[in-house]
């Protein structure tokens, strides 16, 4: 395919799908969605809309769930066009393979060493999603130049894979917390397994959202029509979503997003097709560029706001409670609705410190 977008060009499209998601991410390390579910609780009429911004429980897709999925997909599209600049300032083929091993290794170092930041101690954990793309990068590297059918070939062999070891290992009930084939992997590479039922081996089929993500940062590069880029977007993303949901109503593979089964990874990624060709069709097509500002800010330093979230987050939104209840107690708002406020201070202050680095020109990447 022939690039017509300019290597150095960027996609403001990506850019403001990659800032929604990760201010969606910010918001729950500063505990706006765990206010939110306290001032409306189990009972309400908001509860159910709140409710989305969790976890699934096990089987069944909410759309928190995605956002990790969309991060990988992301990281992918972006993929051709971080290769394409590199390749057009005259740096080698060799030296962006270091420095990708680089980057995967830095990824490595950060997720798990988040886990020890969670744990208050030295711990070996494997289960958080900046470990988990730091393999889904490299495979989707090792790739980039293989053409789009051995790149949808190998993620569909990768989510072939995860579902045979999971029906090998555990025939009668392949897919229950405790007795899984990524519980089994975990006990060999951790000694434990995750109370939530996270298990680290979801690098596997979640490397096909971010194999995806880069084939369609090539056709995003390629001559074709803006019209016929939707449409390959829109039709891929309906056929995963087919997918997913058919595995699931039918009863042959279950969506749960924590052991990333095969039906979880199609739906999921069906999502972030379709939400690539809207924000493609919104922001690059017709022009709509009003109001995206707030979110591009923090997708500028996307890995740094990340780390810098789930690290001083709860520390922050302790700090700034002293002010905002100490200051506002007297209006009557009540426990929860304190909460809230001072989770939404903690949320603008982290937008903050992204807009503080934006007018700098402070962008830290790896």
């Amino acid at each position: 395919m022939t690039p017509t977008i300019p290597p150095t060009q960027r996609l403001v499209s990506l850019d403001l799908f990659r800032g929604l998601t990760m201010f969606l991410l910010i918001a729950e390390a500063a505990h706006v969605y765990d206010a939110l579910l306290e001032l409306f609780p189990d009972g309400s009429s908001l509860y159910p809309f709140f409710l989305q911004f969790t976890h699934h429980e096990w089987n069944g897709l909410r759309f928190w769930d995605l956002i990790q999925p969309f991060f990988m997909f992301i990281v992918g599209v972006a993929m051709p066009f971080s290769l394409n600049k590199r390749l057009a300032l005259s740096e080698n083929r060799s030296a962006v393979t270091r420095h990708i091993l680089k980057r995967c290794l830095l990824l490595f170092l950060f997720g798990t060493g988040l886990h020890c930041i969670y744990a208050g101690k030295l711990v070996f954990e494997l289960w958080n999603v900046l470990t988990q793309l730091s393999f889904t990068v490299l495979v989707t590297y090792l790739l980039i130049d293989k053409g789009w059918k051995i790149q949808l070939g190998t993620s569909l062999g990768l989510l072939a894979l995860t579902e045979v070891l999971y029906r090998i290992y555990n025939p009668e009930t392949p897919f229950v917390h405790g007795t899984n084939f990524g519980n089994y992997t975990d006990q060999i590479l951790m000694g434990k397994i995750n109370n939530g039922g996270w298990v680290a081996i979801n690098c596997i089929p979640t490397a096909a959202h971010t194999i995806w993500g880069a084939i369609c940062g090539n056709v995003l590069l390629s001559a074709k029509p803006a019209a016929e880029k939707i449409k390959i977007f829109v039709i891929a993303g309906v056929i995963g979503l087919a997918i997913g949901y058919g595995l699931d109503w039918a009863g042959i593979t279950p969506i749960i997003k924590r052991i990333s089964t095969t039906a979880f990874a199609f739906a999921s990624g069906g999502w972030a097709l379709l939400a690539l060709a809207f924000s493609y069709w919104l922001v690059d097509v017709k022009n709509k560029r009003q109001g995206i500002f707030l979110f591009l800010v923090v997708g500028m330093n996307s890995i740094f706001i990340y780390l810098f979230a789930e690290i001083l987050g709860r520390w922050l939104n302790s700090t700034l409670a002293i002010f905002t209840s100490g200051f506002l107690s007297w209006t009557g708002f009540g426990e929860h609705g304190l909460a809230l406020v001072s989770a939404i201070a903690t949320l603008a202050a982290m937008w903050g410190l992204c807009y503080f680095l934006y007018r700098k020109g402070i962008f830290f990447r790896i």
